[in-house]
Parts: C-alpha cells; sequence; structure tokens
C-alpha cells in the first residue's frame, strides 16, 4: 500500500547561485538531479551546448565513507578534465583529504593524472581511471533522464508548514508523492529542516518523488561545484 503525503503550503524561495561561470543562454541548457541509494546521496549537474556535453559535476555525500565533488568539461562529446576533491578513507581506515586532477586527449587518453591524499601524491592505474571516466558518463545519463521525466533538483528549508527553497521561486502547493518512514515524518511535523528533494512543478504544485536528504536547518544548501580553473 502506498501511501501519498501531501503538505499544501506556500513557499517562499531563497535564492542560491549555482555558480556565475556556467554559461546561461538559448545555446546552454543546464539540468539537475540526484539520488540516494544506501549511505550514499548525489547531487548532479549538467550543462550542455547546443545538444553536446559542455560541462558537468557532482557533490555525493557517503556517510562514514567520506564526501566528495567533481566538475567535470567536455569537448566534442569526450571528457576533457575532471577535478575531484574531498574525503575519503586512507589506508588506515581514517578519513582524509585527497585530491584529484585528470586530463584527457580527444581520444580518451588520460595526458595528466595527480591523485593526492594525506598529501601524499599517489598513482593511478588504468582501471581506476576508466572508472573515473564512466563516473563522469553516469553524471550525464542520470541527469539527462531524470529531466525527460520533468524531475529536477530542489533544496531549502522546511519548518513544519513552510519549504523555503534555494531558486527563487514561489509555489502554492507542496507535496510528497513517496513513502516515508514514520519517524522522517514526525521530523518534517516538528523539527525545522534542511531538504533535498528530486521532484517537479506542474499546475503551480512542487511534487516530491524522492526525498534526497534530510538534515539540521543549518546545513547550507549546496552548490554546483566549480574546482577547473579557466
Amino acid at each position: 500500500m502506498q501511501w501519498i503525503i501531501s503538505f499544501l503550503f506556500t513557499l517562499l524561495l531563497l535564492g542560491c547561485s549555482s555558480g556565475a561561470r556556467v554559461e546561461q543562454s538559448e545555446q546552454f541548457q543546464t539540468m539537475t538531479g540526484g539520488q540516494s541509494v544506501g549511505e550514499t546521496t548525489s547531487f548532479y549537474w549538467y550543462t550542455e551546448y547546443m545538444e553536446h556535453p559542455y560541462s558537468s559535476a557532482d557533490y555525493v555525500l557517503s556517510g562514514r565513507y567520506g564526501w566528495y565533488q567533481s566538475d567535470y568539461r567536455w569537448q566534442e562529446n569526450t571528457l576533457r578534465e575532471m577535478v575531484r576533491e574531498g574525503k575519503t578513507l586512507n589506508s588506515e581506515q581514517k578519513l582524509a583529504d585527497f585530491r584529484l586532477h585528470l586530463r584527457f586527449s580527444q581520444s580518451g587518453e588520460a595526458v595528466y593524472q595527480q591523485y593526492q591524499i594525506d598529501g601524499k601524491i599517489l598513482p593511478l592505474t588504468s582501471e581506476q581511471i576508466v572508472a573515473y571516466q564512466n563516473e563522469a558518463t553516469s553524471v550525464i545519463r542520470i541527469a539527462e533522464d531524470q529531466h525527460k521525466q520533468g524531475l529536477r533538483l530542489f533544496q531549502g528549508e522546511w519548518d513544519g508548514e513552510m519549504f523555503e527553497t534555494c531558486s527563487g521561486q514561489e509555489y502554492s502547493q507542496f507535496e510528497f508523492n513517496q513513502i516515508l518512514p514514520s519517524f522522517v515524518i514526525k521530523r518534517l511535523a516538528s523539527v525545522d529542516s534542511y531538504v533535498a528533494i528530486l521532484g517537479y512543478i506542474r499546475s503551480g504544485k512542487l511534487s516530491v518523488e524522492d526525498l534526497l536528504l534530510l538534515e539540521e536547518d543549518s546545513f547550507d544548501c549546496i552548490e554546483r561545484p566549480l574546482l577547473i580553473e579557466e
């Protein structure tokens, strides 16, 4: 039995920039999305130019395994550069800072690589590099698939009666079309919270397909990572 939980309320929205460097024009289109699988929650951004990949990014939270943010640049449908940074488990199974920087030729060959963790530079295997390329492709695939379904990423603050998003728009109605655990329902009803959702707008109503992340209200909206220097 599926429960449909609807919250109807007026929304006051807060602006949250996705980064000034991402071009905005009729020739550019930006898509957003996300997913939550187990302990891992991922946010996605994808910008295409004249229907070809231009740039993409992700922000991934993996609980006790750490987190990272990535910035990808594309040219002629090929990944040409990526930068990733965050925290991951080191050889002692402790969280440590890391940074990854890769550049690729037009044929997809890695022509520059640097992987640094705990201040040490380590080599990458060809299998690891291919895995990173596949992850970059996955960001685009998921963002495109969700965009075709009319879905996109929303973030903001829920105070039990009102949802204030980061996008700066107002909606008269808001609803969850999802089975939610009782403890989540109780928290949404009583505690101010940061909320990230995957949803869509229809007839002036913001409908939630997936509750991606629920945190304390002090948690800031996550902006699109911009890590590659021009």
